[in-house]
C-alpha cells in the first residue's frame, strides 16, 4: 500500500496543536474563527512530548526515509490507517494517521516501535512503547 508523502493542510487543530507544543498563544485567523477544543482534546494535545528528529534512534530514521520515498516496507501493516484507539494523538478523523514499523534489535516480532504520520507536512510521531505514549518529531533541532 502506498501513501504520498506528507500533504500540508493548514486548520486550527493544526495551529492549536503547535501552539501548544511550542507553548505559544494561538492566534490565527483560523483559529479564532474555529470553536474553542474541549478540554479533553486539548489534554490529549498536551499529552504529546517531542523529540528531536536527531535523538531518534538509527532504525526510526530508515522507516522516515521509506515514507518519504513512498516504500517498499518491510511488513504488510506499514502504511495502514492508524486508528488512535488510545485516545492519546489528537482527535482527527478517520483516515488522517498511518503507521509503519520501526524495527527493534533483537526482537522477533515487529516489536514496539512505530512512527505514525499525519496529514500535516512534517507530522510524525514517534511511540517506543506501543502507542502507549507519543513524541512529535521535531525537525528544527
Amino acid at each position: 500500500m502506498r501513501f504520498p508523502p506528507h500533504i500540508k493542510r493548514i486548520g486550527a487543530a493544526g495551529a492549536l496543536a503547535a501552539a501548544l507544543l511550542a507553548g505559544g498563544p494561538a492566534l490565527t485567523t483560523a483559529s479564532a474563527a474555529a470553536p474553542a477544543p474541549t478540554v479533553a482534546a486539548a489534554q490529549h494535545v498536551a499529552a504529546v512530548g517531542d523529540i528531536c528528529e536527531s535523538k531518534l534512534p538509527a532504525e526510526a530514521h530508515e522507516t522516515l526515509d521509506l515514507i518519504e520515498q513512498g516504500g517498499p516496507y518491510p511488513y504488510p501493516q506499514d502504511g495502514t490507517v492508524f486508528q488512535n484507539r488510545e485516545g492519546v494523538l489528537p482527535d482527527q478523523s478517520e483516515g488522517y494517521y498511518h503507521e509503519y514499523t520501526v524495527e527493534t534489535p533483537g526482537s522477533d516480532d515487529r516489536g514496539a516501535r512505530r512512527i505514525v504520520t499525519g496529514e500535516e507536512e512534517q507530522e510524525d510521531y514517534y511511540t517506543a512503547d506501543h502507542y502507549e505514549s507519543f513524541d512529535l518529531v521535531d525537525y528544527t533541532c
